[in-house]
């Protein structure tokens, strides 16, 4: 029997932060899903004459034979979810993401499948929590049917599908009289430059340089990973595919590009293939200027090359996103303090946070308040701001520490709520609120969720390692704390040095933990914890002359000696760190 086709509307939806939300409160969380199921996901399908074809534990997929009633269906349980979610803690809201497109599906036994079926299900995973995501084709038939303006995304590459595809952004506005225009560099004339975004790159073709011209695949594949792992950056603008391959095999002139295109970034590089052995290069370089801010070289095995693309993706992309942040820091600070911007300001927080001492953690809070002030609902400042806060309690510099305690919560859980999947929002949120005694699963299940967004967020490792040590899981710990190494070689590596030491003190290897704690002390000498755990590795060792004279040092830092430990979850840990730290202090 012919398979049957035929044109359809295809609705993709999943639930946002699932995993993290089973992970908090299964029970909860699967009732609350069939109450929206049976309240406003059903009858919204059936008032506008859908098929839901499966669903799952997540999500469901849904078939309409009009293009109007798929997007109505869409925006009223969006509206519905989010009238219902408003006195919800961000946390806990259960919200949909959507993707919507129109295409030649294949039915069998109920199921519908085919490539629109696919680009439905990758636009799903480009909506926001409680957005919608559409193709091209889906604003065509809809425009001017419906009060929704479409916010126009550009040229996407998505995962699995051959061809790119232009998306489309629901802006849920009523009485909008036409969708807004998409305007690019193009429609600039000499006297009106484009205005240049925040950390702005393309990503140009990397060349392939072999004698082999079939690996042209694999340099184009390295172009693709990069546009996309640098697209996940909070605040990035990154040229599509699309766009950049118009450069290939054409002569460089990174100043022009940068004018042309509106970047203030351009990476490029090569690919060489030698017998079994590949070698990529990739450097980055200032548009305006043609500065080299960063180059690098990475070499690896053919033998699965697929992982090998995403091994150089994710670790170019760890190593760039610290050089970019650093160019921009460098920009924020030649600018006068009469004309800052709250983001501004977030970027000055963040330069003077790390080496953590006491007096970079008061004046980034100082910061920070100045840029909230500007900006109520800058998530990354609140996110800082609680993290400066929370620093202050636990290293004994607070001046107030239970108003200091609070506020750190305060901030985070405000933060969370602006979220959205921006990874280093979520990481920060998370490590404060967890070290504040929220369950710990669930805030892991936050930081999990960061780095799924961003798989090279190298502080977001770190964070995941804390958190791993707090739950006793201390290999995990050691392994997420060598990734965020690896990832940001040229960051001061003192913090995830301490990380791995102290895990290894819990694992009772105390030589090893020992000379990792010497090394983090030697590289960042204002950081109190790494002191505690090092004295209490001597004590523990028996060298008892050496944890004394650690604990002096600590008293030139902090009058805080002997801090509660309720951040480890495991009562053995925290009595062999306390147990440790009283006897290098001289207590009983």
């Amino acid at each position: 029997m012919p398979a049957i086709r035929r044109l359809a509307a295809i609705l993709a939806a999943d639930v946002a932060g699932y995993s993290r939300l089973i992970g908090a409160d299964e029970e909860g969380t699967l009732n609350r899903l069939r109450s929206n199921r049976t309240d406003v996901i059903d009858p919204k399908i059936s008032e506008h004459r859908g098929r839901i074809v499966k669903t799952t534990g997540d999500g469901f997929l849904v078939e309409f034979a009009s293009v109007v009633d798929a997007l109505r269906c869409a925006t009223e349980i969006q509206t519905v979810m989010a009238e219902g979610n408003a006195g919800i803690a961000a946390e806990k809201r259960i919200e949909f993401r959507i993707g919507i497109n129109v295409g030649d599906v294949v039915v069998e036994d109920g199921d519908i499948f085919g490539d629109g079926v696919n680009v439905a299900a990758r636009l799903e995973a480009l909506a926001n929590p409680g957005g919608i995501c559409v193709s091209a084709r889906v604003q065509e038939d809809a425009a001017g049917k419906l009060d929704h303006a479409f916010e126009d995304m550009g040229e996407q590459s998505l995962k699995n599908i051959t061809r790119s595809v232009r998306v489309y952004r629901i802006s849920m506005v009523t009485g909008a009289t036409s969708p807004p225009i998409a305007v690019t560099a193009d429609v600039f004339g000499p006297a009106n430059p484009p205005r240049v975004p925040r950390l702005s790159i393309v990503v140009l073709p990397f060349t392939n340089v072999s004698n082999d011209p079939e690996q042209e695949y694999f340099a184009d594949g390295i172009t693709d990973d990069l546009t996309t792992d640098l697209s996940r950056i909070s605040d990035s603008f990154v040229i599509s595919r699309n766009t950049a391959f118009t450069y290939k095999g054409k002569p460089v002139d990174v100043k022009h590009i940068g004018r042309e295109l509106g970047v203030r970034y351009v990476l490029e590089g090569s690919v060489r293939k030698g017998g079994s052995r590949v070698r990529i290069t990739a450097q980055l370089i200032e548009a305006d200027t043609g500065a080299h801010l960063w180059a690098d070289r990475f070499d690896g095995s053919l033998e699965d090359v697929f992982d090998l693309q995403d091994k150089v993706a994710i670790n170019v992309a760890g190593v760039i996103e610290p050089a970019l942040q650093a160019a921009e820091v460098r920009r924020s600070a030649a600018r006068s303090m009469n004309d800052v911007t709250a983001y501004d300001l977030y970027l000055r927080a963040l330069a003077t946070f790390y080496p953590i001492t006491r007096e970079r953690l008061f004046k980034a809070l100082e910061l920070l308040q100045q840029a909230v002030a500007i900006d109520p609902d800058s998530g990354p400042a609140l996110s800082l701001a609680a993290m400066c806060q929370m620093r202050l309690v636990r290293e004994g510099w607070a001046i107030e520490p239970e108003t200091a305690r609070q506020e750190a919560v305060d901030l985070a859980r405000q933060a969370l709520q602006l979220a959205g999947d921006d990874p280093v929002i979520l990481a920060n949120a998370a490590f404060v609120l967890a070290n504040f005694g929220e369950e710990i699963g669930a805030m892991m299940a936050l930081i999990d969720r960061a780095l799924t967004i961003t798989p090279s967020f190298s502080r977001g490792w770190f964070y995941s390692g804390v958190l791993r040590l707090w739950a006793s899981q201390h290999d995990l710990a050691i392994e997420h704390a060598e990734t965020a190494l690896r990832l940001s070689p040229r960051e001061r590596a003192g913090t995830p040095l301490s990380l791995i030491g102290e895990a290894q003190f819990f694992k009772r290897e105390f030589d090893e933990a020992a000379s990792k704690l010497l090394l983090s002390v030697q590289e960042n000498p204002g950081y109190p914890h790494s002191y505690r755990v090092l004295a209490a590795c001597y004590a523990h060792m028996g060298r008892l002359d050496e944890a004394r004279a650690i604990m002096a040092r600590l008293r030139g830092i902090t009058p805080h000696l002997v801090p509660g430990a309720a951040q480890l979850r495991n009562p053995a840990d925290r009595e062999l760190f306390l147990s440790g730290l009283r006897l290098a202090a001289g207590e009983a």
